[in-house]
């Protein structure tokens, strides 16, 4: 054995975050079983951390989800989970930041599936250097080529942002982004009330996930701290909230944006770069 590899062998193993497939296929719902039975709904960035569990919620509820991301081999490995626990789940490989790889992925999700019910954009990063995956051509041909197609079938948006009421420090670039998608979901819920298309958004707080691999031990620590919870949430606790806002339990909700941030937006601070010595940190 080389020194090489006895200094690999001897790395501890990554810590992992958030909960895997076979606890989102057991986490506990308040929603009927039924809830969203015959529905087909678009999950972007469904490989993600929140993704997957919107995913395994809806499809637990009897949805029909599309799964849709970059990677195929990430979609498959995914469906394939879902569909042995006897779920109905394909998935879609695309681009959604190009505006022709989304009029194709939504033509081929009309021509097997015949509708499509709801649309949830968890698509894009929680790290420092993220910001939002879908362009504004992007997100137009999303609606132009699936929901506004047909204005007599009802359908609802639901858009993944992060909470931007007291800033997130570090990533100002992603809370410029996030709350363009805010406002821009805020005023076409209004236009879009005629389509009967209702447009909402989650905005997550301190949720672990995988994302928290990109981000120092010292910013991780203090995510617990960061709300008056005094704790980190799950992806379970945002996929819930997307649940009541696409399902009929949101029929009369449209244009608001639900925060997940167990009271983070009240009190506390996140720094995702760590904090400043003129704050009281020790990040320089």
């Amino acid at each position: 054995m080389s020194p090489e590899q006895a200094d690999a062998n001897s790395q501890p193993p990554p810590e992992m975050f958030g909960l895997t497939d076979d606890e989102l296929a057991i986490q506990r719902t308040v929603f009927a079983s039924d809830a969203l039975k015959d529905m087909v709904v678009v999950v972007t960035g469904a490989t993600g951390g929140i993704g997957r569990a919107i995913a395994w919620l809806f499809a637990r509820l009897g949805a029909h989800v599309v799964l849709v991301g970059r990677n195929q081999t990430k979609l498959d490995a995914l469906t394939a989970h879902l569909t042995q626990r006897a779920l109905k789940a394909s998935s879609h490989a695309a681009d959604i930041r190009e505006p022709d790889a989304v009029k194709s992925l939504f033509d081929a999700i009309w021509k097997t599936q015949g509708r499509v019910d709801s649309l949830i954009n968890s698509a894009g990063g929680q790290f420092p250097q993220a910001a939002i995956d879908v362009s504004v051509k992007g997100w137009n041909a999303v609606i132009d080529t699936n929901l506004n197609s047909d204005a007599r079938h009802p359908g609802s948006i639901v858009n993944i942002v992060v909470v931007t009421t007291h800033g997130l420090y570090g990533i100002a670039h992603s809370i410029a982004a996030r709350s363009g998608v805010i406002g821009l979901s805020r005023s076409v819920a209004v236009e879009w009330a005629p389509l009967k298309i209702r447009v909402n958004c989650v905005a997550p707080g301190a949720i672990e996930t995988e994302g928290w691999q990109v981000y120092s031990p010292e910013a991780r620590s203090a995510y617990p701290r960061s709300n008056p919870m005094m704790r980190a949430g799950s992806a379970w606790d945002v996929a819930e909230a997307c649940g009541y806002l696409a399902g009929p339990s949101g029929g009369f909700v449209t244009g608001e944006t639900l925060t997940v941030d167990g009271g983070g937006q009240l009190w506390g601070e996140t720094w995702t770069t760590g904090k400043p010595p003129y704050f009281g940190g020790d990040a320089g």
